[in-house]
């Protein structure tokens, strides 16, 4: 069953899984269904309108699109991007928690189907869903002072655990010699580039102009 998905690619770092066209569609369709169902659960309360799906549909963009340009890469994947978590963890911050976990999920789906690195269904669900899922946390602070900020930190937080999880559970093997714990090389390595996008991000979103401007976006959003 999983050959119709994905096909395995062996290589020097061992096995991993590329996607097929079957595979493909099947994420394309998963991630338009997510926001569809997202769309009906969180329009009960809260209408998702027009105007939502069109900015959360924007920030996916520009996500996708600074995601692209990295400013550090890391060897074994991951990387510090022109602040491209942040406009996914704005969604949360302007329309709750409800949408922003479902279109942060969407984000994953949509980083699964241009960077994928599979290895197994368990890392794919964390290193993708789970993992890019987590800035959806932002909007735990939609309401709250200061919201932008500890939404941001919450975001990447969320992300950071579901990383170092992934790199603890199915990436043990890349350990250099001189770490002797899985756990505290996942800290360490993930901890490098979230930890410092997330740095340069907050330090722009301090700003007094970059945070009155963001705040008129959420006004119009």
């Amino acid at each position: 069953m999983l050959s119709i998905f994905a096909t395995p690619v062996t290589d020097e770092w061992g096995t991993s899984y590329q996607l097929t066209t079957a595979g493909y569609t099947a994420l394309v369709i998963a991630m338009i269904a997510l926001l569809l169902i997202g769309c009906a659960i969180f329009g009960s309360k809260r209408k998702f309108s027009a105007k939502q799906l069109t900015f959360s549909a924007m920030a996916i963009a520009l996500a996708m699109v600074t995601s692209l340009l990295k400013l550090w890469d890391m060897p074994m994947g991951g990387s510090v991007t022109l602040f491209s978590m942040l406009f996914i963890t704005l969604i949360g911050y302007w329309y709750g928690f409800g949408v922003g976990l479902t279109t942060a999920i969407a984000y994953g789906i949509l980083q699964l189907i241009v960077d994928p690195y599979i290895i197994s269904f368990p890392q794919m669900l964390l290193d993708y869903l789970f993992a890019f899922g987590g800035l959806g946390l932002s909007g735990l602070f939609h309401k709250s002072n200061n919201g932008l900020i500890k939404g941001y930190i919450a975001g990447i937080l969320g992300r950071f655990v579901f990383a170092t999880l992934s790199g603890y559970i199915f990436f043990p093997t890349f350990m250099p010699e001189f770490f002797d714990s899985a756990i505290v090389y996942s800290i360490c390595y993930n901890g490098a580039y979230i930890g410092a996008e997330a740095i340069l991000t907050l330090i722009l979103i301090c700003l007094p102009p970059v945070n009155k401007a963001l705040k008129h976006v959420k006004s119009l959003a």
